[in-house]
């Protein structure tokens, strides 16, 4: 059996949702397929079988994130965003003590000095390490470099931050954001990352940490994009495209096919890379894409969920320092669970060593490392405990990845891609996803002969940087 309509979408992460959205809005036929039971992509949560609960790797937002704050307020959604203004840093306690905390927080001073006051008084930094990101924040104000060659790691060397700064402020921040070391992330995007959420605004570095399972959150976006007029169907395994005439058909598993003049993969770039080696005559184009997506390398997260008998930590979310856990979520605050159990999750990024660990092994480092800011720990009872690996869980900003990024109708023909791997001018995130998303989308429009435009601009500038920023 074969369907036709105007465009096919194939993967619904927030790429592929977006792209759907934003095509259907505009009266397109769409349908929306997804080899999973579940929406989100990479951003999914799933009932762990032996646990019998619902778990996922915390994601999280900024208000930077434009276009996904848009998305979420179409959606219905926003309310179900927790947000923070306050980002706590915790300092293990000694000899069995509380923990030291600091906390930057946005004050009165108009951008880029709105969070200096805090930031001066945080403990966590002594006074060279502090004179050491301020003058490497400095580079950043100026702006963000032009290419993306130089590794953080040489940044830090030449602009002579301290040890302690690095452990206590640029990893924390960095590595969470990015998902890297140090070497394989290019100062372009760690200067983006500060820029848009550190220095233009107060409002750009609000955190929000949405309040539902990760698949719960982003069903309300397959659902808008159905009352909109798109055919979502999941459990719709693509196994290859082809190009017939002037339309491309997307080969389902059980033979079933969907032909469309537009087809947009928006998938994890392993994944495109895959679909695009079933053509069975690729393009000049196709094949330039293809041969720029093998430079491309995942890097892992790895989440610890801990279902304790009683409240170790009234704080629903804080930054971890001297310690492999770069973040700790209280879940069962932030989604207001009742009830006697206790929900923590800790969170790894860049957990390359904790994919050859056992999960035993995870499970003991963890549990010691959280009991070093939380004392109340060692007189908990774990409950249930779970370890989830996601290996593939971002792509690595490495040194002079930008020429590899393909645009959205690189592809030609018809033929376009979304995923937060294509050129957005934004790391491997949820904001990066919904922005492909929307720019694969307008490239369809375009090549239909419309102008529609999707794309929500970045946040403006505020104080002294609504001019340095333009």
């Amino acid at each position: 059996m074969s369907e036709a309509v105007d465009a096919v979408v194939v993967g619904a992460g927030v790429a592929g949702l977006a792209a759907a959205v934003a095509l259907s809005g505009v009266g397109a036929r769409v349908v929306l397929l997804e080899r999973k039971p579940y929406v989100g992509g990479r951003a999914y949560s799933y009932l762990h079988p032996a646990l019998n609960e619902v778990i996922d790797s915390q994601h999280v937002l900024l208000g930077c994130c434009t276009n996904l704050i848009d998305l979420c307020r179409l959606a219905g959604i926003e309310r179900k965003i927790k947000w923070y203004d306050a980002i706590p840093f915790l300092e293990p306690g000694r000899d069995g003590g509380e923990a030291r905390r600091s906390e930057i927080v946005p004050g009165d001073l108009p951008a880029p000095m709105h969070s200096m006051v805090s930031f001066f008084g945080a403990p966590m930094l002594g006074l060279r390490d502090k004179a050491g990101i301020a003058r490497g924040l400095m580079e950043f104000v100026r702006g963000i470099p032009a290419t993306d060659n130089e590794a953080f790691s040489e940044w830090v060397r030449r602009t002579r931050q301290t040890e302690r700064a690095v452990k206590h402020f640029w990893e924390p921040v960095i590595v969470s954001t990015l998902n890297d070391t140090f070497e394989r992330t290019s100062t372009r995007y760690a200067a983006k990352v500060m820029r848009e959420s550190l220095l233009k605004s107060a409002e750009g570095g609000r955190m929000g940490v949405p309040t539902e399972p990760m698949s719960d959150f982003y069903a309300s976006v397959a659902r808008l994009a159905e009352r909109k007029g798109t055919a979502v169907r999941l459990r719709a395994s693509v196994e290859k495209i082809e190009r017939a005439g002037d339309v491309w058909r997307a080969v389902l598993n059980d033979g079933e096919s969907v032909s469309a003049k537009a087809m947009v993969l928006a998938l994890p770039f392993e994944q495109a890379r895959s679909l695009l080696a079933t053509i069975a005559e690729p393009s000049a184009a196709v094949r330039e894409v293809m041969e720029g997506l093998a430079q491309f390398v995942d890097a892992p997260i790895t989440t610890i969920h801990l279902w304790l008998d009683h409240e170790v930590t009234e704080m629903e979310q804080a930054a971890l320092l001297d310690t492999r856990i770069q973040w700790m979520f209280n879940k069962s605050r932030i989604r207001r669970s009742s009830g006697g159990e206790h929900y923590y999750e800790l969170v790894i990024s860049a957990s390359d060593a904790e994919l050859t660990m056992t999960r035993e092994e995870i499970l003991a480092s963890g549990v010691e490392e959280f009991g070093r800011f939380f004392p109340a720990m060692h007189c908990a009872k774990i409950l249930r405990a779970g370890v989830l690996k996601e290996a593939r869980a971002t792509f690595s900003v490495t040194p002079g990845l930008e020429s590899f990024r393909p645009e959205a109708d690189s592809c030609g023909d018809g033929l376009f891609l979304a995923g937060d791997w294509t050129k957005t001018d934004w790391p491997s995130t949820m904001e990066s996803g919904v922005r492909s998303g929307r720019m694969a989308a307008e490239a369809v429009v375009r090549a239909a002969g419309g102008s529609s435009s999707f794309l929500k601009a970045e946040l403006a500038g505020r104080g002294a940087m609504g001019w340095i920023a333009r």
